[in-house]
């Protein structure tokens, strides 16, 4: 589609076309890199990755209180080799990544630009989003309430 002036020239500038994401990630990196290599060769022009609850509130896989929760709402990342993992084969340069994430999105971002790093891509390339979506917080309640227990009954 080609823009035009307010006298009805047509100019260079041309329209972006829409970015096409699926909000997605399930199990483990490894699962989630294969559904986004699936979608991205189908036609899928950029991702949305959905992070399970003890990512979003900063607990490791292995924290008790994770039990149970790991990889069901989305994708576990708990260290560096977790987001390569995440993104292996898929060029970040080349990419619009949106992240929907909470009180995590500083580190998780900081991953995801040292992934872009190793892979070569320029920063000024990179492109996509954080969303700091409070409503999300929501459903980690109980883990706060369960980190309380454990501590007054371990005197942690």
């Amino acid at each position: 589609m080609t823009a035009t002036d307010k006298g009805g020239r047509e100019t260079a500038q041309r329209d972006k076309p829409w970015i096409f994401r699926t909000y997605a990630g399930h199990s483990d990196a490894a699962e989630s890199n294969r559904l986004y290599r699936t979608n991205l060769a189908k036609g899928q022009t950029g991702l949305s990755v959905a992070f399970d609850l003890p990512t979003q509130t900063g607990y490791d896989t292995d924290h008790v209180l994770s039990r149970g929760e790991v990889g069901k709402v989305g994708v576990p990342v708990t260290h560096l080799g977790d987001m390569r993992t995440l993104f292996q084969d898929i060029p970040l340069a080349q990419m619009n990544t949106s992240m929907t994430i909470n009180a995590t999105a500083a580190w998780l971002l900081s991953l995801y630009i040292a992934v872009a790093d190793e892979q070569g891509a320029p920063r000024p390339a990179l492109q996509g989003t954080t969303q700091n979506a409070r409503h999300l917080c929501l459903p980690a309640a109980p883990l706060d309430a369960a980190h309380h227990r454990y501590r007054r009954v371990h005197g942690k």
